[in-house]
């Protein structure tokens, strides 16, 4: 579930700043944002509430026929699509991006495997998050009565008495009043705001409740966050559900890719390698009788060769899992790669125990990717390489002094290693600003 609503600006604001801030605070964009919101919500709840207990109501009854289910099924439809529109409501006025909920989901039969207007209605009767847009608009309506009714007064009372002197003048030239009344009884005695301490308290009451007004909105809006984010978004399952399963996708693409990557490596590398030590080696059998100085330098040449190509079959073998990171562990692992690296690498691995040997893997390999790309492209002069545990998490953090302008960026190779992170429930940060230094923190879970 994707929510985020930006902080009043007096909060973020440095401490010298915040009563400045407050004074601006009431005429920020964002209060009358969220006053225009709880001054909506109210004819919205009233339409909303009126079409639920209706619908609702009236598919109950007619439950005892056939016509009660589709009626119900309308009823929960009319909901969603009304939390279409208090979901665009938050987004626009509130600044709440919640995700669309999970979508209805029938039973697929027929021809073609289409789902058919019965399976529909009975998924629609089915989902929890239908019902959850029910509630909402069922308890929405009385808190929009409340909310309404303290706007509409901290607005009006606020900004009315803050400007009373401005227009009291209206009282005793149209109404023949000192000013405004807010006493009296029927024995012809009362009370009016007509002399200058008054006017002035009440200029200064004005202020008061304008200068509490952001914070009001602020507290009532928030009860409206809760609720739109809680009953019309997804639920956490639903969103747990949609991760796993592009996590799985993600790991299902990676692994494809590595497959490729290997058949690759050892068709254009050691294959091709072999074949031409093999074509070499039947050359130098022919000349062996007729010039057996050649065939030896051949012999020898295939020698050579045959190093190369255990050496690259090595390479290989150490990109996809390394015997010492099996029988070691991550610390002698990463400081035989750090050796290999082209920039001095300082490596401090400080774990008591080992962590799963498939979370032991993938922090390997993102070392692995990210001193390649010291190598290659960051122009750095030193590295170092710090690993730790913290609670149930590992943490990789990878520093250079090279150039920076490194990111996550889509067709990066940072943005598919920090897919590969993710799929595994763990977060890649890269902080690297213009000039540098660059640092890489790779989070991954102890299990």
């Amino acid at each position: 579930m994707a929510t985020a609503y930006r902080p009043y600006e007096p909060e973020t604001e440095p401490r010298g700043h915040l009563v400045p801030a407050a004074l601006k605070a009431p005429f920020q964009a964002r209060v009358w944002r969220e006053f225009l919101y709880l001054v909506i919500s109210l004819p919205m709840a009233i339409l909303t509430f009126v079409y639920t207990i209706t619908m609702i109501a009236l598919g109950a009854g007619l439950l005892i026929t056939f016509l009660g289910v589709p009626v119900l099924g309308a009823a929960l439809a009319g909901c969603r699509a009304l939390g279409v529109v208090e979901r665009a409501r938050a987004r626009a006025l509130l600044r709440l991006d919640v995700a669309e909920p999970e979508p209805v989901l029938g039973r697929r039969g027929g021809r073609g495997g289409k789902r058919g207007p019965v399976a529909w209605v009975g998924a629609l009767l089915r989902s929890g998050t239908s019902w959850r847009h029910v509630i909402y608009a069922l308890i929405h309506l009385p808190w929009a009565v409340f909310s309404f009714a303290f706007a509409i007064a901290f607005t009006g009372y606020g900004w009315g008495f803050a400007t009373y002197p401005l227009w009291r003048w209206v009282f005793p030239r149209y109404v023949d009043e000192p000013g405004l009344q807010i006493f009296g009884d029927d024995h012809g005695r009362a009370f009016y705001l007509d002399t200058p301490f008054e006017i002035t308290a009440t200029c200064a009451m004005g202020v008061l409740v304008l200068l509490l007004t952001p914070w009001v909105m602020r507290a009532l809006t928030s009860v409206d966050r809760i609720m739109v984010a809680g009953l019309l978004g997804p639920s956490r399952l639903a969103s747990r559900v949609w991760e796993l399963e592009s996590d799985r996708g993600t790991v299902v693409d990676t692994a494809a890719a590595d497959l490729r990557r290997i058949e690759r490596d050892l068709h254009d590398g050691a294959q091709a390698r072999l074949v031409a030590l093999a074509m070499d080696l039947g050359l130098a059998k022919e000349k062996l009788d007729e010039d057996p100085e050649a065939a030896a330098k051949m012999v020898d040449e295939a020698h050579g060769e045959v190093k190369l190509a255990l050496q690259e079959l090595r390479d290989l073998a150490r990109g996809i899992h390394p015997a010492i990171l099996t029988d070691r562990g991550l610390g002698p692992a990463l400081s035989a790669l750090s050796a290999r690296c082209t920039v001095p690498v300082t490596v401090t691995v400080d774990l008591p125990q080992r962590p799963a040997p498939a979370i032991e893997g993938i922090a390997y390999f993102t070392v692995s990717e990210l001193l390649q790309n010291i190598s290659k492209h960051s122009g750095a002069r030193t590295a170092e390489v710090d690993v730790w545990r913290t609670e149930d998490r590992v943490m990789l953090q990878i520093t250079d002094d090279g150039r920076g302008g490194a990111g996550t960026s889509a067709g990066s190779g940072l943005a598919g290693l920090a897919e590969r992170i993710d799929a595994v429930d763990g977060i890649l940060v890269v902080n690297s600003p213009a000039g540098g230094p660059t640092t890489v923190t790779a989070e991954l879970p102890w299990r």
